[in-house]
């Protein structure tokens, strides 16, 4: 081997020598830096222990004290700890069963769980954020949740912490009370009144299509809420009959604050609004007031209309002629019309108040009155008579018709009776019986006297019959023919007179029929006349046309008939 090769050699054992040492000292440093590292690991580690245990004793000192359902989680959701409220609400228990908060939540709201978490970790905070879990009894809830994030030493996010609200029952108020605002709403818009609600800075909450009809206003109500109420009264004052006095008693009864019910407002269009003013106090605290308009022009016309109706009655009630008397239940009097006062002589002031039965009733008059006021409260009218006595103990006759009094619940208040003073009617009654018994007497008087007087008058006849038929028989042969025929004539003359007296005598009775009604043939009775009448041979008895048969009394016709005849003479 040549030196130039030799020195070639050595050259490379020096390089590969200091290459060596050099890669030794990369070593060595290498070795101290991994030691370096792994004390600071295990520094590390001892930190995170501590900042761990230190966490559970945080942990631990909140669940002992939070009332309200606790959870603690780490970063996929699993739950690490939560307190007995928790267990309660979903039913699991993460000490014995491993639980996923992500699988608690209702299958329609995941993605907005994972929206949540990214905000949570995002921000470290979650606060008022709503979900719909079902439990492990399978219950739907619908529960709050305001959640912070947990992190270590070197601000590394290990864990999250939240508290979880059961908001189902108050979520379902909420909502009830928001469907109940809704309809209240769309009925305050609805009313057949004006409404406007006021804050306690005059500001209009709401109103409704009434109130804007009401002052020509042409906007939606919705349009009028945050608007000024004073400087919209001002706007419209002109509205109003007498408009200064219509914004002053605005500014008067809001400086007030005290409730004021039924004022009435005059328009110019005529119309009449009735305004109620409601303040409200939470709490003794003022917070606005309500305004109620309600259009009374109709309702005041026809009260108007009613009370001139009133009025009109009244005058006829307190004046006409008959006594009206208004009682209790009780038989207190409650009201006399001027007519009963003069019937009964008493004031007013000395009626009204006192009990009627006692006042101008005998004691069996009073049984009577018991027994009406009896029938009234059961709804029954009629009409009676009684006996009373006056203020100056004058015994009168009263008709009285009485009936029941209702109130507007169909209940029975009292009664009104109407009172007749009948007393006069009854003495006259009394005379024409005393007449009547009088001629009644007379009748039969005269009856018995017309029946003496038939005897007396038909016993002539008979007896002058007789003579004709002994003066017949003495003289039977000795007589003409026309001497027969006047002594035949004579005959049915005195059987005629004697039928006459009878049928006479009939007619005055006071038991004959005179409404008796038959038939009755003039021919008859005409040529009866004729038989009974002494007519001379000078004279023609002839009946042009046939007399009709007429319905009526045979004897009267007779009479017309003879009457006639005799005024004819």
């Amino acid at each position: 081997m040549s030196q130039k090769q030799i020195d070639i050699l050595e050259r490379a054992l020096a390089r590969e020598k200091a290459a060596r040492k050099q890669a030794e000292k990369i070593l060595e440093d290498k070795s101290a830096d991994l030691y370096h590292l792994t004390e600071e690991l295990s520094k590390a580690n001892s930190q995170l222990e501590i900042s761990i245990q230190e966490q559970k004793s945080q942990l631990k000192g909140v669940f002992e004290n939070i009332v309200d359902a606790y959870v603690v989680m780490d970063l996929q959701g699993n739950v690490l700890k939560m307190n007995q409220p928790a267990i309660d609400m979903i039913g699991y228990d993460s000490s014995i069963e491993k639980i996923s908060l992500f699988h608690l939540v209702h299958r329609a709201e995941r993605n907005k769980t994972t929206i949540g978490f990214r905000r949570l970790f995002e921000n470290g905070v979650l606060t008022n954020f709503t979900l719909r879990i079902v439990t492990k009894n399978l219950e739907h809830k619908i529960v709050q949740i305001n959640s912070s994030v947990i992190y270590d030493n070197m601000n590394n996010a290990i864990a999250a912490q939240g508290i979880v609200r059961d908001i189902t029952k108050d979520k379902e108020s909420q909502e009830r009370l928001i469907a109940s605002e809704n309809r209240l709403a769309a009925l305050i818009l609805n009313l057949d009144r004006g409404v406007l609600l006021e804050d306690e800075n005059d500001n209009i909450i709401i109103t409704n299509k009434r109130l804007c009809e009401y002052f020509s206003v042409t906007e939606e109500p919705s349009k009028m809420v945050g608007k000024n109420y004073l400087l919209f009264a001002e706007s419209n004052k002109l509205l109003f009959d007498n408009p200064n006095q219509f914004v002053e008693r605005i500014k008067e009864l809001v400086a007030s604050k005290k409730m004021v019910m039924g004022d009435e407002l005059l328009m110019k269009s005529g119309r009449v609004l009735k305004r109620d003013f409601i303040p409200i106090y939470e709490n003794n605290v003022y917070k606005g007031h309500l305004w109620s308009y309600k259009d009374v022009t109709l309702e005041n016309r026809y009260k108007d209309s009613i009370e001139a109706e009133r009025q009109k009655y009244s005058s006829i009630i307190a004046n006409m002629n008959l006594g009206l008397l208004e009682v209790d239940v009780n038989d207190q009097i409650l009201f006399a019309n001027h007519s009963f006062l003069d019937m009964s002589g008493y004031q007013e002031n000395e009626l009204i108040g006192k009990v009627a039965r006692n006042i101008f009733t005998s004691e069996d008059a009073e049984r009577v009155i018991v027994k009406e006021n009896l029938a009234r409260i059961g709804g029954n009218s009629n009409s009676y008579e009684l006996l009373v006595n006056t203020k100056n103990k004058e015994k009168r006759n009263w008709l009285i018709s009485g009936a029941p009094q209702y109130n507007i619940n169909g209940e029975v208040t009292g009664s009104i009776g109407i009172h007749l003073d009948v007393t006069e009617l009854r003495n006259l009654q009394i005379q024409m019986q005393d007449l009547l018994d009088k001629l009644e007497k007379s009748n039969t008087e005269l009856e018995e006297y017309a029946h003496i007087v038939s005897h007396d008058l038909k016993s002539p006849l008979r007896s002058l019959n007789a003579l004709f038929n002994w003066l017949k028989e003495d003289n039977k042969g000795k007589f003409d023919e026309n001497s027969l025929n006047n002594f035949d004539l004579v005959e049915k003359n005195l059987e005629k007179m004697e039928r006459l007296i009878s049928d006479i005598l009939e007619y005055s009775s006071v038991s004959f029929d005179y409404n008796k009604i038959e038939k009755v043939d003039l021919n008859k009775v005409v040529f009866g006349l004729h038989d009974t009448l002494l007519i001379p041979n000078h004279i023609e008895f002839t009946i042009k046309n046939n007399l009709p048969i007429l319905y009526g009394d045979e004897i009267k016709f007779q009479q017309l008939f003879l009457n006639h005849q005799l005024s004819l003479r």
